[in-house]
């Protein structure tokens, strides 16, 4: 399986109301210093996979997303619209993973102000994917 946020990427990128290109404004792992507006995901901790016998290959990973803009309200919204795709997802297929449900479980909400005066929003996901 991919790592949950390569998945959660081309989710956002099929989104074309939210106009996000991989590589342009949207990024994997390592918020850039520029551009100034964007948003990256980050696969952070997660619970254990499940261990039943019936269900093996059941994984609980988490994505935290952090979306970066020099207009506070702006970054907020976009924020809101990611969290709003997100939320509730489930039953899809990406990338031979099945995404059983994706839940916000934090978020949006204010990070902070970079040293460039950006503000910066957070969202925390919890998933819940396996194998197909």
């Amino acid at each position: 399986m991919n790592a949950s946020s390569e998945d959660v990427k081309n989710m956002l990128v099929a989104e074309s109301a939210l106009g996000l290109e991989y590589g342009t404004d949207l990024f994997i792992g390592s918020e850039p210093t520029s551009p100034k507006n964007c948003v990256t995901i980050y696969d952070t901790a997660g619970f254990p996979p499940y261990l039943g016998l019936s269900t093996t290959g059941y994984e609980y990973p988490s994505i935290q997303i952090i979306v970066r803009n020099n207009d506070y309200m702006t970054g907020w919204g976009l924020a809101e619209s990611i969290k709003d795709l997100l939320h509730g997802q489930a039953n899809e297929t990406w990338s031979s993973t099945l995404y059983l449900v994706i839940i916000c479980v934090s978020g949006p909400a204010h990070l902070d102000f970079d040293n460039n005066d950006n503000a910066r929003f957070f969202i925390n996901f919890n998933l819940q994917r396996r194998a197909v």
